[in-house]
Order: C-alpha cells, then sequence, then structure tokens
C-alpha cells in the first residue's frame, strides 16, 4: 500500500526530466493537473481511469499534502503529487511528447494589471506546454473570469500546433461523463459563469 510519501514526489533537479516510466512501472497515459488543490477532481478522475497515471502539481504545501494523504486513505494509487512551481515544471521538468491530457482548471486570474505578468498561460508556457502533450492530446482550460478567459483564448490562438476542440469529450471508462472539479460545481450552484477552452495538438 502507497504512503504519502509514496504519493508526494520531490520536484525534478536542474536539468532532470520527469520519468513517467519510473514513478509508474510502465508506459501508461499520463494525464497532469495544474493546481490540484484538495485533489477532489484528481481523486474521482484517477479512480474511473485506473489504466492511466495521473500527476497533480500544487504550489501550497499543506494542501499538497492534504491531497496526498486523500490518495491514500482511498487506496488510489496511480496518482502522484507534487509541490512545484508549475510554469518552470512545464518549461523545464517535462518530456516532449509525454502527456495525453493537461488539465488547468480555475488557475489565479491575478485581475490587476500590474499582476498580469504573474498569470500562468502566457506564450512560453503554453508552447512549452504543447512541447509536453503528444499528437492529439489536449489542454483543457476551466475559469470563472471572463477577462482572464479572452486573454486566455488569446494567448492559445497564437500557437499554431494547437486548434480549437470541444471541451467535452466522452471517453472510453468514464462511466458518468467529464469529472468536475470543486470550483467549478460550487460556482455553478452559486450562478456565476464558467468559461471553458479546449485544444488539441496536430
Amino acid at each position: 500500500m502507497l504512503t504519502i510519501d509514496d504519493v508526494l514526489l520531490p520536484p525534478p533537479g536542474i536539468g532532470e526530466l520527469i520519468d513517467f516510466q519510473a514513478i509508474f512501472g510502465d508506459n501508461r497515459p499520463i494525464e497532469m493537473e495544474i493546481g490540484t488543490g484538495k485533489g477532489g477532481f484528481l481523486l474521482n478522475r484517477a479512480r474511473a481511469l485506473p489504466d492511466r497515471g495521473f500527476l497533480g502539481i500544487e504550489w501550497a504545501d499543506k494542501i499538497c499534502r492534504y491531497a496526498a494523504d486523500r490518495m491514500v486513505r482511498w487506496g488510489v494509487t496511480n496518482v502522484r503529487l507534487m509541490r512545484a512551481d508549475a510554469g518552470h515544471l512545464v518549461a523545464h521538468s517535462l518530456p516532449a511528447k509525454c502527456l495525453t491530457i493537461l488539465h488547468i482548471y480555475h488557475p489565479d486570474p491575478w485581475p490587476k494589471k500590474r499582476h498580469h505578468k504573474r498569470r500562468l498561460i502566457q506564450p512560453a508556457f503554453i508552447a512549452a506546454a504543447a512541447n509536453a502533450l503528444l499528437p492529439g492530446g489536449r489542454i483543457a482550460i476551466q475559469t470563472d473570469h471572463a477577462e482572464y478567459f479572452e486573454h486566455i483564448r488569446q494567448v492559445v490562438a497564437g500557437e499554431p500546433r494547437l486548434i480549437e476542440v470541444p471541451f467535452d469529450v466522452p471517453e472510453a471508462g468514464v462511466q458518468e461523463g467529464r469529472v468536475s472539479t470543486n470550483y467549478e460545481i460550487k460556482y455553478l450552484r452559486e450562478g456565476r459563469p464558467i468559461y471553458q477552452l479546449a485544444m488539441m495538438k496536430k
């Protein structure tokens, strides 16, 4: 049985790439979520798709450890978590063509104009994410912030390797359709709009 220390991996060192085959013991498809939070989305999706490997990235230490403990308590063996800066990790630590799906749900919008440079979704990040996707792989992005969503649309439109595809895609093994995030459930209950975008690598 996995322990928290098995699930919670140290970030790669300088110049080191993540070895997913070593982590999971095979060449299974890999999905990654940036901004895992308490792990609700990853937990449910990993249970629905046990033949895939999942890596969750979360910056807040206590929350990351909580999510790791949650995986252990539920006996989920196909999830690993990492406390790391997502932008740096995607740019420097992901091998080319390693991801089937990159999930980015409700990233910090940094709404003040002077803070826009801190936003995750920037041209260099999207280019690095496209490098990490397999052909046919997808980036799924969701936010409740209208202005940030327009920024996201403009940024991803500038990456020629990506084409827009429907956000909700039926998948074998997911019996009840797409897994919702905690933020999505909360905001829909509050009547707040949700903006979604999915891009596929050519």
